[in-house]
């Protein structure tokens, strides 16, 4: 089979399309004939050697297709059955085993591109508005890089649950997206100052919670923007991670919130996974989440995913097809 695959951490020029050895289904996995790979910032940090990962290895946490063999053991699916997936590693392939306990169904009204460009990054819009700091009317949120593929779902679902929104974004063109996701503001950050904006916007007060995956750029103006005992969610580090801070800093600007959360830990049983997957799923079959898609590029073109990923070119969701 065909597979993305890295022997060496670099920059996009690592991401070598090559045949790669297929193999039967192991006990309690699931063979996957993948209709989409989706695109994520993780698969980057990985690529580059941020976060790190036994070499060689084939890229991609997410990703949905068709189940061409059920391993021993495994009872809750069989062969022919669509389903999606995020955090098992291999989805940039044209097939992918992953472990039946992480694989999600795919509802009849949910297409197999659709399902991959929702499932790492609705998950994780899901879990940071209903579980790291749960919205609910009143609460102010700011909301970095809005127009992105995580910022558009994290809008639609914080105003689902009565939020008002901050976003911030670069462009125009990003700002009009991010209202149409639900922005009740938008700051341009390289023409305005977002954490006086955000000051200014709350009447001095500061918001209630910010949404950060920029990492280092955003994080000390992130912290000022808070209100008395806001919580920055520190979920991605697409500028470069964060350097180490005094804590006390937490405690100077006002008894301060901070944490990093990840998928894993907040889809670490298989009720969380199919509780939060089936709701976004959901939402999508019913038409009240939209999920938008920027790019559909062929498998081979990762490494042009990645570049447009890591220059801030993207919109929503990049796939890979294999």
């Amino acid at each position: 089979m065909k597979a993305i695959r890295i022997h060496q951490h670099g920059g996009p020029e690592v991401l070598r399309y090559e045949d790669v050895a297929d193999a039967p289904a192991p006990p309690g996995q699931v063979r996957v004939r993948v209709a989409a790979a989706g695109v994520n910032f993780i698969d980057t940090y990985q690529r580059s050697g941020l976060y790190t990962l036994p070499l060689p290895a084939i890229l991609g946490q997410e990703g949905a297709g068709t189940i061409e063999e059920a391993g021993p053991g495994v009872t809750e699916f069989a062969r022919g059955e669509r389903v999606v997936w995020a955090g098992p590693q291999g989805a940039y392939a044209e097939i992918a085993t992953v472990p039946a306990d992480r694989a999600v169904r795919v509802p009849d009204g949910v297409d197999d591109r659709l399902a991959a460009a929702l499932m790492l990054q609705g998950i994780t819009a899901h879990y940071l508005a209903t579980s790291t700091f749960p919205l609910h009317a009143g609460h102010v949120c700011l909301v970095h890089a809005a127009a992105g593929g995580v910022g558009l779902l994290l809008c639609q679902i914080a105003k689902r649950r009565g939020a008002r929104v901050i976003g911030t974004c670069s462009t125009p063109d990003k700002a009009k997206l991010a209202r149409g996701a639900g922005a009740d503001h938008v700051i341009l950050y390289g023409q305005e100052d977002f954490e006086s904006e955000a000051r200014r916007l709350t009447d001095g007060v500061g918001v209630d919670v910010v949404y950060d995956s920029v990492g280092r750029a955003t994080f000390e103006k992130s912290l000022g923007s808070l209100a008395r005992r806001g919580t920055l969610v520190l979920f991605g580090a697409s500028s470069g991670p964060v350097p180490p801070f005094d804590p006390q800093v937490l405690s100077s600007r006002g008894s301060l919130y901070l944490t990093r959360p990840n998928l894993g830990n907040y889809t670490a049983t298989r009720e969380e996974l199919l509780d939060r997957a089936g709701e976004v799923l959901k939402w999508v079959e019913d038409g009240s989440l939209s999920v938008r898609v920027w790019a559909e590029l062929p498998l081979e073109r990762a490494a042009d995913a990645h570049r447009d990923l890591e220059g801030r070119r993207t919109t929503g969701k990049v796939l890979l097809i294999p």
